[in-house]
């Protein structure tokens, strides 16, 4: 446990050689990324975290911002005396927070991986009722904890999750780690603020790439695939390639694959992560 912005984080760190920063998708924790870390320690300090009121941090002292997530990272690779370059892997929601980091930390980024990430919307911009909805958010969290719905809905819920966004329909982290994690009433309301801010992350995002300019650094975006050729999934590979293309990054369709890219693919992200080159004296 590290203090970091005032909150006590979980973060482990693992593998010793150039840093990489994981970092899951909207609701997750740490060991979601198990099938990917031992195929990157033995080149890699990979470190992991959870985000505030996930996993085993305490809750968070404010709502998310894309800005305070990528000070975040920041602030853990400090707090872990690791101030060189990191490659940051972002996961979906997490993608926002990398790509934040990236724009607000350029001297200390080595390169970005977008594990099928969170795609703006055209016309992103900040929601209205910002106050109110936060509000609510909390509201919920609070009533659902004090019902006792995270003990007896939380683990259900997170195991249905997992299943319907991995072509193994399985979730492969252990029962008793999932009950202890989502059973908690903290870890609920802290999924219901992410998911209640998403859009005001994202419009954030939107903001600082205007004001913002993304360091000259590899970055590669990894878009699901599951083969079926519908027109929801092509229309999500566009999507993800025009990220790509609007990053100058590298694009590649990993198939076969749902949105748990590190759990049905896990060989395809860490050899984005190995791909990405350091430069030497500048850490890492």
């Amino acid at each position: 446990m590290l203090r970091v912005g005032g909150v006590a984080l979980h973060v482990v760190r693992e593998g010793s050689g150039p840093v990489c920063v994981l970092s899951a998708g909207l609701g997750m924790g740490w060991f979601d990324w198990e099938p990917v870390v031992p195929l990157l320690t033995p080149h890699r300090t990979v470190v992991r975290f959870d985000r505030p009121g996930l996993g085993f941090s305490a809750p968070a002292l404010e709502p998310p911002t894309a800005t305070a997530e990528a000070d975040r990272i920041a602030g853990v690779l400090d707090a872990l005396g690791l101030p060189g370059q990191a490659t940051v892997v972002g996961h979906s929601l997490a993608a926002f927070h990398a790509e934040a980091f990236a724009r607000l930390h350029p001297d200390r980024t080595a390169g970005l991986v977008l594990a099928d990430p969170g795609v703006l919307e055209e016309d992103a911009r900040p929601v209205p009722g910002l106050g109110l909805r936060t509000a609510a958010a909390q509201a919920r969290g609070a009533a659902f904890a004090a019902a006792g719905l995270p003990r007896a809905l939380g683990p259900a819920l997170r195991r249905l999750s997992a299943r319907s966004a991995s072509l193994a329909r399985r979730d492969p982290a252990p029962a008793e780690l999932v009950r202890r994690v989502y059973g908690s009433g903290r870890v609920a309301r802290a999924v219901l603020m992410e998911n209640a801010r998403y859009r005001d992350v994202a419009a954030e995002l939107a903001d600082l790439r205007g004001r913002h300019a993304l360091p000259p650094v590899p970055v590669t975006v990894l878009a699901a695939s599951t083969g079926t050729g519908s027109w929801l999934e092509r229309r999500w590979l566009t999507r993800q390639r025009a990220l790509a293309e609007r990053l100058d990054g590298r694009f590649e369709a990993v198939a076969p694959a749902g949105h748990l890219l590190m759990y049905d693919r896990p060989q395809a992200v860490a050899a984005a992560v190995l791909a990405t080159p350091f430069l030497r004296g500048r850490g890492g």
